[in-house]
């Protein structure tokens, strides 16, 4: 799996949104190996996606398709300074990746310490997420070396919020190893997101 990130600055979130309806409804039947993507704007005017496809290649043939072209030309100008691409080879998926029924979708962005460490901590935290986080749909990460943004799907920011309130085991980590593992985290909750499924 392939994954991109885009993000930058809007004061138009309306007029992104129409141009991300145009791309689903016009240029979506075209793009070959497209997985999907999901979209959105903070409170604050922070714009993201990602957008996933079955390889690189696939999401290359995309990007060089001449409306693909015309299509970003045009979105380009709703967005504000600079605007940040993210190419990613290394995807991880957790419980049930992404979901168009999620009602609310939150962006963790940071950087790893110790990546392997961090991949035995969620892989002891599975289980305790399906039983005590119903909550949660599932999660994609995309990771540029040790850096990443990962787009968690919750079934409800309400929902989101009560279950970040819970104590989790010991064996899952205490916060302290938690901070010694990951740094510089950022959050970009997106509270209308946008679905685009094959």
């Amino acid at each position: 799996m392939f994954a991109q990130v885009i993000q930058g600055r809007t004061g138009d979130a309306v007029g992104l949104w129409n141009r991300l309806e145009e791309w689903d409804r016009s240029l979506k039947p075209g793009a070959a190996g497209f997985l999907g993507a999901t979209s959105g704007v903070s409170d604050d005017g922070e714009f993201i996606t990602i957008a996933r496809f079955e390889s690189e290649e696939a999401a290359k043939t995309n990007s060089d398709r001449p409306e693909q072209g015309e299509w970003w030309a045009e979105t380009e100008k709703l967005l504000e300074g600079e605007v940040r691409f993210y190419d990613s080879t290394e995807v991880d998926l957790m419980l049930s990746g992404g979901s168009d029924d999620a009602g609310f979708v939150q962006v963790m962005q940071g950087q790893v310490k110790d990546k392997q460490r961090l991949l035995e901590f969620e892989a002891g935290a599975q289980d305790w997420m399906q039983e005590n986080r119903p909550d949660v749909i599932g999660s994609i990460r995309a990771w540029q070396g040790n850096e990443f943004s990962e787009f968690i799907y919750f079934t409800s920011e309400e929902d989101a919020r009560a279950g970040e309130k819970q104590e989790v085991p010991a064996e899952m980590g205490s916060e302290e190893e938690w901070g010694d593992i990951m740094g510089d985290m950022k959050f970009i909750d997106l509270r209308n997101p946008f679905f685009s499924s094959p």
